[in-house]
């Protein structure tokens, strides 16, 4: 395997990430493209941002308050 380090911004893997484990990716320059060392994910920077996105909603509300709940 080809030398890697990490890419101009540590990306989470989505994989990892979905499993509640924060795990940066590492960029092989050869393929042009982001690994995981934990999961075996690969994918293109577009991939790995989209996917992450998608995980992210999990944690939309995290910093929000909620006082009032409507059970009735």
């Amino acid at each position: 395997m080809a030398q890697a380090g990490k890419g101009k911004l540590n990306y989470r893997c989505p994989s990892c990430f979905m499993r509640d484990l924060d795990i940066d990716m590492f960029f092989d320059k050869d393929k042009g493209e982001y690994y995981c060392l934990r999961c075996q994910y690969t994918g293109t920077e577009e991939d790995v941002l989209a996917k992450n996105e998608m995980v992210r909603f999990r944690y939309r509300a995290m910093m929000k308050r909620f006082e009032k709940f409507d059970f009735d």
